[in-house]
């Protein structure tokens, strides 16, 4: 089962880095644009992931200022590249198993 059924939820903050570095807000905001709408996180869930994620090496944080603002951004690791890429196939995986349990294919008729 993906791990973000289970609860971890790596995947889903680490795909919207894929594309380059990111700081929180804007990663809740791109999950947000990206699920239509259905990934609207409060503003407090997405820190303590990407610190679990930084901790397990899969992302790496660092302090930058923007606006006299100083601010948090977060880039996907090597090792954050590599297990987003496996954990997608497993999200596949677990997608096509639901999808075919909510939409059997038509069985044959029976005479």
């Amino acid at each position: 089962m993906p791990a973000a059924i289970t609860g971890s939820g790596k995947p889903i903050p680490r795909d919207r880095l894929e594309a380059g570095p990111r700081h929180g807000y804007a990663i809740m905001e791109a999950l947000r644009a990206g699920s239509g709408g259905q990934f609207d996180l409060p503003t407090g869930t997405i820190y303590p992931a990407l610190r679990r994620l930084e901790r397990a090496g899969l992302v790496q944080g660092t302090w930058s200022e923007a606006g006299g603002r100083r601010r948090r951004v977060y880039q996907l690791t090597p090792a954050g590249r590599r297990t987003l890429a496996a954990e997608r196939g497993t999200w596949r995986d677990f997608s096509a198993a639901v999808t075919a349990l909510l939409e059997p294919a038509p069985q044959p008729v029976t005479p």
